[in-house]
């Protein structure tokens, strides 16, 4: 397969606003069946558990016949699969996490649709799966939060949390790239996911994922192969691990469901993404932020013996996760080699980003990237 460069973020200005506005044309055009009854007026929206509570619909769309179907929204429900589906048996499966926020006037916006679009046809061309449209997915999502809309709970930090996914569905007992595919959207109202900062072990046995894997996509089996290595250090009392590189196990590259940043001397500093880390969205919008409110960014690596080092001397101040379900978070306890290192500070720096992040998804500071589409 061909390689693209900056195939995440890269986009032409006019050309996006062009598009988006065509999704927006488009996306009442999608069929929609609404449900019987919505259990939004039994559903407590002020601490929604975390991917616990579905909205009452959710998209589904079809690859058959070597192409894909518009697809419709349908009322939240069971599928119906054979147990021969390709997916259930060699993880040909990806998907995106992404939010719909409600503005200071009441408007919903989804918080950049176009990069995870990009993001999740990166992973779906890794798993050998047929690149769907761009229309296809923005309209999909406009309309899809358009409808729903109302679950974004008002508290603060609230959201709707959209996971579209996208699976074999063909049926067949055989190692091989199907021939059909299911691109499914689904919602669950949200608040961040950790409540409090969270304690790491850095991991120097178990690996993530190695160069020529499948570390940058966004693929099931990435998740399923790290539950063991996470489980061992929550018995040690750990939260999460952050990962290190499968070949020495010298340099950190992200934690469980984040990428990892922290503060040394002043400057953010962040591992550069690759084929083992995942380009995380919410990773890439602090650093744009940094940039423009003047706080020194390095994208390199960091190594263990360094992290250690910064934390004994103390010129790491601050070390935290960022993810669109972690948002962001901090680390107050890391683990390493049989060590274990507090942070106490006031994690200024990730204050300051996390609250222009937010005033910017919640409309109240200017959006001069274009990151929030507007759902009519």
């Amino acid at each position: 397969m061909k390689k693209k460069s900056n195939f995440f973020f890269q986009a032409i200005h006019l050309s996006r606003i062009s598009h988006l506005a065509a999704a927006k044309r488009e996306n009442d055009m999608i069929q929609i069946e609404n449900c019987a009854v919505s259990r939004l007026a039994q559903t407590d929206l002020t601490a929604p558990e975390f991917g616990k509570i579905p909205t009452d619909h959710m998209f589904i769309a079809y690859y058959r016949n070597g192409e894909w179907e518009e697809g419709k929204i349908i009322p939240f429900g069971n599928l119906l699969l054979s147990p021969f589906t390709l997916a259930l048996h060699y993880a040909q499966s990806v998907f995106e996490g992404m939010k719909a926020f409600r503005t200071g006037n009441g408007k919903a916006v989804v918080f950049r649709p176009e990069a995870h679009y990009n993001r999740l046809s990166a992973s779906m061309e890794r798993m050998c799966m047929p690149i769907m449209p761009k229309e296809l997915f923005v309209n999909a999502v406009l309309a899809f939060v358009s409808l729903e809309k109302e679950w974004i709970p008002t508290v603060e930090g609230g959201a709707l949390y959209l996971r579209p996914l996208v699976f074999a569905s063909e049926a067949r007992v055989g190692v091989k790239i199907a021939d059909e595919y299911i691109f499914l959207i689904m919602a669950c109202p949200s608040v961040p996911m950790y409540a409090k900062p969270l304690s790491v072990k850095v991991e120097t046995s178990f690996s993530r994922a190695a160069e020529g894997g499948t570390g940058a996509a966004k693929c099931a089996g990435n998740y399923g192969a790290v539950f063991y290595p996470t489980l061992e250090a929550k018995h040690e009392g750990f939260d999460q691990v952050i990962w290190t590189d499968a070949k020495t196990h010298s340099f950190i590259e992200e934690s469980g469901t984040m990428n990892v940043m922290l503060v040394k001397n002043g400057t953010l500093t962040t591992p550069p993404t690759s084929g083992t880390i995942l380009q995380g969205i919410t990773r890439d919008s602090l650093l744009t932020i940094a940039r423009e409110m003047g706080v020194p960014v390095e994208e390199r690596r960091i190594s263990v013996d360094e992290l250690k080092q910064g934390l004994k001397d103390g010129s790491i101040t601050e070390v935290f996760g960022t993810g669109t379900a972690a948002v962001v978070i901090p680390i107050n306890k890391i683990g390493i080699q049989n060590e274990q290192f507090s942070i106490d500070g006031s994690f200024d720096t990730m204050i300051k980003l996390n609250r222009k992040l937010s005033e910017i998804r919640n409309g109240l500071e200017p959006d001069t990237q274009g990151w929030n589409v507007f759902v009519n």
